[in-house]
């Protein structure tokens, strides 16, 4: 992909913002034309840089009013160990975000659930039935705070 310009840092920087934010907006606010608005937008979309618009649903809607950080460790860290698990953890509808991490705990697990009982059935029903899980923790998430935005780090100013 050829380098970003200031045009491209800003047309992310306003759908982070906003995904929903129409063409003839955005290209308002970048003082461009819709047209060339469109087309840069495109490019982008065809480059890669955006992975997806996503809607930010309130979790009530859905059932859910807990969620939780699962923190597994496996018993190996063969590689088909570590792709059964992923594969059976992404399976499971309760797993909302997975990351593959290092340090103490091989897996970190964003889940979501119905309320105590459901994590607790899900812990003991799921993950540790799994053969390739040695150990997990659970913590409980109280709050969430920060912005799903991230900040442009390729730019000469940022430190």
């Amino acid at each position: 992909m050829r380098s970003l310009d200031r045009t491209d840092r800003e047309i992310i920087r306003l759908l982070q913002e906003n995904a929903r934010r129409s063409n003839k907006e955005l290209a308002a606010a970048i003082g461009l034309a819709p047209s060339t608005c469109s087309e840069r937008v495109r490019r982008l979309e065809d480059a890669g840089v955006f992975r997806g618009f996503h809607a930010d649903v309130d979790p009530a809607v859905l059932g859910i009013s807990l969620r939780a950080m699962v923190a597994v460790r496996l018993s190996r860290h063969t590689a088909h160990d570590v792709d059964q698990f992923t594969d059976r953890a992404r399976a499971m509808p309760e797993v909302a975000r997975m990351w593959h991490v290092s340090g103490a705990n091989d897996f970190l697990i964003e889940v979501v659930v119905r309320d105590a009982d459901h994590l607790r059935q899900l812990a003991v029903s799921g993950f540790t039935t799994m053969p390739e899980v040695a150990h997990i923790e659970t913590a409980l998430v109280f709050t969430e705070s920060g912005t799903p935005t991230l900040p442009d780090l390729t730019r000469a100013d940022a430190r």
